[in-house]
């Protein structure tokens, strides 16, 4: 488990999407986050109060994010002046980029010195089995997306924040950087050897009392040519009974891929059903998830109810109108 509350360190990066790490914290457990640190040229304000190492440690901080997820996934050289700062006052470290706080020798000297733990969250923590398929006790929930970074995490969240606020069994099993650092555990999906990766996912969702929910973070896509083998280990090791479609209407094409177009929500709807019900013959679509970011408030209700017309699904944007109708659908199957 990593330590909270948390310091968010913003670096200095230069727009919102590089620092979505620490933006999905501050989302979804603002209560966990006692401030941000920003480097002199940090042009992204997370509206939560600027504070230094030390101020941080006087309000409790107990670990620093790298809440950046930068362009090649690095930690800059010039950042470790203050990383060795924080573990010298007492706080761990955290971070999922790409290039490993444990790699590197001064940063693990100072750890070791001050009795500090670095996570690199990125890094899977134990071995993992190859799936076997059985049948777990307990209920699923998986969002697939029409691309990747479309929502599939805050519909998630949503869903499962939604359920405990009325008293249902539920959690959140986080796969991905960012939901291990809003969860404070999880499984680093994307970075577990390809042939276990529908064990892991058994692994982070066992047995379970009967009406128990797994509300499991999605990722990548079906139909990203990049990124499709960790949605399908997702499908077949999360073995949903349940799925959200999510999209985000406007792209020109998936992301990164510019010669490759986003599929309608019926195609998704039709080939993660044919995936899911090959571990699981009872799973269904029960709601389409629309990030409507983009859109202007009667834009985006039009839009939703287009959805809903052509899926036969309750659709919602999470965030401008809530999940209460994708719950409830949720817990009539």
């Amino acid at each position: 488990m990593i330590k909270k509350p948390y310091l968010l360190f913003l670096g200095d990066v230069d727009d919102r999407l590089a620092a979505k790490v620490a933006v999905g914290i501050r989302d979804w457990r603002p209560n966990d986050v006692v401030g941000q640190l920003r480097l002199p040229n940090c042009r992204v304000d997370l509206e939560i109060p600027d504070l230094s190492i030390e101020d941080a440690v006087q309000a409790g901080a107990k670990t620093l994010v790298l809440g950046v997820a930068n362009r090649g996934g690095l930690i800059a050289d010039h950042w470790k002046d203050v990383l060795t700062t924080a573990l010298e006052t007492g706080m761990d470290i955290a971070s999922g980029l790409h290039n490993k706080l444990n790699d590197d020798e001064r940063l693990v000297r100072a750890a070791k010195r001050c009795g500090c733990t670095l996570h690199d969250v990125r890094v899977p923590l134990t071995d993992f089995p190859i799936a076997n398929g059985r049948k777990r006790r307990g209920k699923r929930c998986l969002a697939v997306g029409t691309d990747v970074s479309v929502g599939k995490m805050y519909v998630s969240l949503a869903m499962q924040q939604e359920m405990a606020r009325r008293g249902l069994k539920a959690t959140f099993r986080a796969t991905g950087q960012t939901g291990i650092l809003v969860e404070g555990n999880g499984v680093p999906l994307d970075a577990v050897v390809a042939d276990f990766m529908a064990g892991a996912v058994e692994c982070l969702t066992p047995d379970n009392d009967d009406d128990h929910w797994d509300i499991i973070e999605g990722q990548g896509s079906l139909f990203h040519a990049s990124y499709s083998g960790v949605t399908l280990a997702l499908v077949h090791g999360g073995q949903p009974d349940a799925l959200i479609l999510s999209h985000e209407p406007g792209r020109p094409h998936m992301r990164g891929l510019p010669m490759f177009s986003l599929p309608t929500l019926i195609e998704l709807r039709d080939v993660a059903l044919k995936m899911a019900r090959m571990v699981n013959p009872s799973c269904e679509a029960v709601g389409v998830s629309v990030n409507t970011s983009r859109m202007s408030e009667s834009e985006a209700r039009t839009y939703i109810s287009q959805v809903e017309e052509e899926t036969g699904l309750p659709a919602t944007d999470p965030i401008r109108y809530g999940v209460e109708r994708l719950v409830d659908a949720l817990i009539s199957i």
